[in-house]
């Protein structure tokens, strides 16, 4: 499984040294450009699978070129 946390930076080394010191656990960090982009991934999928269920409304995706 994996998990993602936002921990504050002057508490996220000894955190991590918790972590890494599980046998079972691999700790890496990510850059905080690359968690905005996995939440807004998850976000759109999100969004893809409320239109397949007919709860949200997609937009045409020539609408979406013409407004490039």
């Amino acid at each position: 499984m994996k998990v993602l946390i936002d921990i504050k930076d002057n508490k996220a080394a000894h955190l991590l040294e918790v972590l890494k010191g599980l046998s079972y656990v691999k700790a890496t960090t990510i850059t905080n450009e690359k968690a905005l982009l996995i939440e807004e991934i998850k976000e759109a999928v999100n969004n893809l699978n409320l239109v397949k269920r007919g709860k949200l409304k997609a937009r045409p995706a020539k609408d979406l070129l013409n407004e490039l």
